[in-house]
This record gives structure tokens, C-alpha cells and sequence, in this order.
């Protein structure tokens, strides 16, 4: 595993409010997480649209994000729905989480760490705001989908999500691709290098929300891609992993 970062990074785009994916992973949360309740942070919250989703499952909810523009979509989204009391908005800087340390029970961060400086001092910051005995769920890029999630700045093709671009080695890749990309054990390594323990990770299966043909992706959604989540990395999209912090 390389400390440089791909060249190209680009800032991540949100999902949107009813997009399925945001479905998918509230499901695969409350499915897969040690227990709901308490203070949860949502680190890269974007527009806030997943944020939201967990607003019922926890006492009070924080999202950070470095894209102002973002970040006052999610802040009006809560004066709407009356939640100023239990949810906040709040700018991180990239670098250091505005939160005291031990001061939430549960992260969650859904397709974010491909995009950020340093991926190793991000979760270093996670571990350090989560008490003891929470835990953190995260997504990240699956690097054996047929295609580059994010895309990639090739020359001379305008069309930058070719099949099997991620499947290249890494330094093919990372020179190019718009985003990082991770294996299971990836992931899993960066975590425990950061104090977490791994006590879950799987494949997500591809949600098909860039499908534009409605018929076809309905179809393909009841059939092939009807699971939550798949034992065929070609198959999935992300990576979903489960971590603790353990207890002194």
C-alpha cells in the first residue's frame, strides 16, 4: 500500500434524496452495525440526502463536509423538516474533524476516503472522535466492478468509464483514475493500522442508479442485482466494512 494519492483526484459527488443506493446503505447499516443510538457523524455527509435517512435511528446526528455549497443544501434541508435541535451541519476542513475527542458513538461514510488527501489521517481522525467501543461503517470503490466508478482523465477518450480500467495495476491506475480504489483487504488493512478492529466487510451490490434505461435496470434489479449484498466482486460496486474501536 502507497502513501501517495492518485494524481487526479477529484472531489466526490452526493447521491441524491430518493436515489436507491441511499436505501441500500441505511439497510445495510442497521443490518450489519453492533447497535444504533447515541450520537452518530457522518463524515463527507455531502447534501445531507443519506444523512437524513439515519435521523430516526440515532439521538442526534452531525455531518461534515469540505464543500460549502453542500453543506447549506443539508442545513436548509434540516430547517425544512424542523431537525435543528438533533442534526447539524457542520465544515471540516480535511484535515482535523470539528468534534472532541470520544464524542460520537458511530461513524459512517459512504464513498468518501477515495477522494481525500491523506486516507490514513482521516481515519486516524475517526478513531480519535469515536469512544471506546464504537464503531465505524464505511464504502468504499470495489476495484473488481467492470468499471472505473469514478471515472479516469484518459487521453484522447472523451468516454472515461472504460471496462476493466480499475482491474489495471495500481500505479496504471492511480495515474489516471478520478478516485482510489480498494480491495477487502485494503481497506481492512488501512483500518487497523488506524486502531480499529474488522469484524465485517462484504461486496455492495451495484445499485444501477447511473442506468438510464429505467426498464432495463428495473429488470436487472429484480433479478441479478436483487441482493443487498453479492459474492461476486464483479458484481459490486463498493465495499462495505464494519469496525470498532476497542475499549481500553
Amino acid at each position: 500500500m502507497t502513501d501517495a494519492a492518485p494524481t487526479h483526484l477529484s472531489r466526490g459527488k452526493p447521491a441524491d434524496a430518493g436515489d436507491f443506493i441511499l436505501e441500500r446503505r441505511h439497510r445495510l447499516v442497521g443490518r450489519h452495525a453492533p447497535a444504533l443510538g447515541g450520537v452518530l457523524l457522518d463524515v463527507g455527509c455531502g447534501n445531507g440526502a443519506q444523512t437524513l435517512r439515519f435521523v430516526e435511528d440515532f439521538a442526534r446526528v452531525v455531518g461534515v463536509d469540505v464543500t460549502r455549497p453542500f453543506l447549506a443544501e443539508f442545513s436548509r434541508a434540516i430547517a425544512a423538516r424542523g431537525l435543528a435541535g438533533r442534526v447539524a451541519a457542520l465544515f471540516y476542513d480535511g484535515d482535523h474533524l470539528p468534534l472532541d475527542g470520544a464524542s460520537v458513538d458511530a461513524v459512517v461514510s459512504f464513498e468518501v476516503l477515495e477522494h481525500v488527501r491523506d486516507e490514513k489521517a482521516v481515519l486516524v481522525e475517526i478513531h480519535r472522535v469515536l469512544r471506546p467501543g464504537g464503531w465505524v461503517a464505511m464504502t468504499v470503490p470495489n476495484r473488481w466492478w467492470i468499471f472505473e466508478t469514478h471515472g479516469a482523465r484518459l487521453p484522447l477518450l472523451p468516454w472515461n468509464r472504460v471496462p476493466f480500467f480499475s482491474w489495471l495495476p495500481k500505479a496504471v491506475h492511480d495515474r489516471w483514475a478520478r478516485a482510489r480504489i480498494y480491495r477487502r483487504r485494503d481497506i481492512a488493512s488501512l483500518l487497523q493500522e488506524a486502531g480499529f478492529e474488522v469484524i465485517q466487510s462484504a461486496y455492495v451490490t451495484a445499485p444501477l442508479d447511473v442506468l438510464t434505461w429505467r426498464r432495463v435496470r428495473d429488470v436487472l434489479r429484480r433479478t441479478a442485482f436483487r441482493s443487498d449484498l453479492t459474492r461476486w466482486p464483479i458484481k459490486a460496486t463498493a465495499i462495505l466494512v464494519v469496525a470498532v474501536k476497542s475499549k481500553p
